[in-house]
């Protein structure tokens, strides 16, 4: 039973909840867990930080997260690393055997056709993973380039071709990218247009702020799908959620 838990209206898990995880120690996480793994859906093992931790590190890792249900996937950019080597096939066998049970197809620092982006879609679906996109750019000139309609058609697009969630790009800082000025606040017209064109149960926004957070609870709702959470702000997101901390209390 939580503490008080007569305060609570809700038993239900409010949106999913992707946490970056940059290496965090497996003792650590033992803990970390106890305290806040039932909030969390999918963790990313960001970038290409799995490629320089052992081995056996990251399958105690990845046998901690599924102890609570959690799953996890390597970030897009060993993806990327590997198709641009010729390498998929050898990188989905390498994520099979680690464990993990998803895996995310980007494009942020190279370019896939959409006939590349849809043949590995459906590799990685045949091969059993949960597979998530992404839609955006690393490179701040690069991103600006997509305009929003792109965004909008290859976000439907995917869902189409059988991706099981699209991640908006945010970055791990949340500025300059996708729907966030150079301030780290939201473009409110793109944001406006953008979610009366997708199916926001199947889109994941990176929000790795507390006031984009807060944003996109308080115009979208609690059950908003968030993605790039810090490990340490997941018990903050989960107030924010359920209208627990001054942001929202009494808005949602």
């Amino acid at each position: 039973m939580r503490a008080f838990e007569f305060l609570r209206e809700s038993k239900e898990k409010l949106g999913i909840t992707m946490v970056l995880d940059k290496g965090l120690p497996p003792e650590f996480l033992r803990d970390y867990l106890r305290v806040c793994g039932e909030y969390i859906t999918f963790v990313k093992f960001g970038w290409g930080t799995s490629a320089v931790i052992d081995r056996d590190i990251v399958k105690e890792k990845i046998k901690i997260y599924k102890k609570y249900g959690i799953k996890t996937y390597p970030g897009g950019t060993l993806f990327e690393v590997a198709y641009s080597k010729g390498l998929f096939e050898e990188y989905l066998r390498e994520c099979e055997e680690l464990g993990f049970e998803t895996v995310e197809i980007s494009d942020g620092s190279i370019n896939l056709s959409l006939e590349e982006r849809e043949e590995v879609i459906r590799r990685a679906k045949e091969r059993g993973f949960t597979v998530l996109t992404e839609v955006g750019k690393k490179s701040v000139e690069m991103d600006r380039k997509i305009t929003l309609e792109e965004r909008i058609e290859l976000i439907n697009r995917d869902i189409d071709v059988g991706a099981d969630y699209v991640i908006v790009e945010g970055r791990e800082s949340g500025k300059s990218i996708g729907l966030f000025d150079s301030k780290g606040n939201v473009k409110e017209e793109e944001f406006k247009t953008l979610i009366n064109s997708i199916p926001l149960e199947k889109v994941i926004f990176e929000a790795p702020q507390k006031n984009q957070q807060v944003y996109f609870i308080l115009n979208i709702g609690p059950d908003v799908n968030l993605g790039n959470i810090p490990y340490e702000d997941v018990i903050s997101l989960e107030t924010l959620r359920r209208g627990l901390r001054g942001d929202t209390f009494g808005k949602v």
